[in-house]
Parts: C-alpha cells; sequence; structure tokens
C-alpha cells in the first residue's frame, strides 16, 4: 500500500533525526573517551615524574635552607626486598615476612620494617639532590625519625627533600635533610626523617 506523501516525508525526516541524534551521541561518547583517557595520561605524567637532580656547590648549601628541592622517583615494595631486609638484621616478626598470617593481622597484608624506609629514604635522597666541592661525603646519622603511617607490600613511595639546616663543623659544613617519605594513596607520609650527612672539604 502506498502511503500519503506527507507520512512518507515525515517518516524520511524522522530517520534523518534518528540518524542525528546517532551520530550526535557517537560523537559525545569518542569526546568522553578522549577527554578521560587525557585526563588519565596527565595524572599519570604527573605522579611519574622524573626527579630532577639538583646539584649544589659544597660552599653555597647556606642558600638552601628551608627550601623544598624536589621529590624522588616511585619506589615500589616488594616482598622480596621486605624478606632481603629481614635476613640481613635478623628482624624476623610475623607482621613483615609471614604474608598468609598477615592476612589475618591488623593489616591485612605484611608491611616494611620501618627501618628499610628510612635507609631507601637515603637512596631517594640521592636522586633528588648532588653536592659537588667536597673530598670527602659522611652519612653522619639522624636526628628525628618517625614512622606516623604502615606501609603495606606493594606501596609505591616516594621521598621529598628539604634542606633544614646547614652548620659549619670543623673541615666542612653539616647538613640536615628533611626526608618526608609518602605513600601513593595515603594521607599520612610512612616515614619523616631528619638526616644528617657531612660534606668535608679539608680532611676531617
Amino acid at each position: 500500500m502506498l502511503l500519503p506523501f506527507s507520512i512518507r516525508r515525515g517518516a524520511r525526516s524522522l530517520a534523518k533525526y534518528a540518524l542525528s541524534l546517532l551520530t550526535l551521541s557517537s560523537n559525545i561518547l569518542a569526546y568522553t573517551a578522549y577527554t578521560a583517557d587525557t585526563e588519565g595520561a596527565q595524572r599519570m605524567a604527573e605522579t611519574e615524574q622524573v626527579p630532577v637532580l639538583t646539584t649544589i656547590d659544597v660552599a653555597d648549601l647556606g642558600g638552601y635552607v628551608g627550601k623544598v628541592l624536589g621529590s624522588s622517583s616511585w619506589w615500589t615494595i616488594t616482598q622480596e626486598q621486605i624478606n632481603a631486609f629481614a635476613d640481613t638484621t635478623g628482624d624476623h616478626q610475623w607482621i613483615h615476612v609471614d604474608p598468609e598470617r598477615a592476612r589475618s593481622g591488623p593489616f591485612g597484608t605484611t608491611i616494611a620494617h620501618g627501618f628499610m624506609e628510612l635507609g631507601m629514604a637515603v637512596g631517594m635522597l640521592f636522586e633528588v639532590v648532588q653536592v659537588t666541592g667536597a673530598k670527602m661525603i659522611l652519612n653522619y646519622g639522624v636526628n628525628r625519625v618517625r614512622f606516623p603511617s604502615p606501609l603495606p607490600v606493594g606501596s609505591r613511595i616516594r621521598a621529598t627533600i628539604e634542606i633544614a639546616g646547614v652548620e659549619d663543623v670543623q673541615g666542612g659544613v653539616q647538613v640536615t635533610y628533611r626526608a618526608t617519605v609518602g605513600t601513593d594513596g595515603a594521607a599520612k607520609p610512612c616515614c619523616v626523617a631528619d638526616i644528617l650527612f657531612r660534606y668535608y672539604t679539608t680532611a676531617p
């Protein structure tokens, strides 16, 4: 049966309208996916920034007191690292080395040793700052260290380094680096430490 012209014209208009809606929907979906991918890539770029190594001459260290030098790269905590630290130090507490038992423990998984975090903070510091002009560099210890939150296995951490103090010592200077080690996605840092280095320009 041949439909009246007005009905055929209306049907064609409706088909065109439906096609336009379909095209518009496809464009919106494509734009949404593109925006999500772009924003995700931007966020990833922000969190995956390559650390910038700051080089400071030993004579200029005093001018950096109170300044944040930057952050290290992200380091991932593995069970193998925790086990190796336990073997080295003799600290084999189950909360560190027994994943099965730790699943029913207070954190639901194993956690890193606090002093393992402190040791890693020194390696992260080396990614951020390099001091030139010294004949000998000595890790002199720590003034203060705290572990505000546990560090579960599988976490990613990075240290933000600030020069908190510089003082003269015989033959050189002593620098206090404040290392704040943050865990990706955590509200509190896992380690905050004032790490001391001495840079000797003459024999101590």
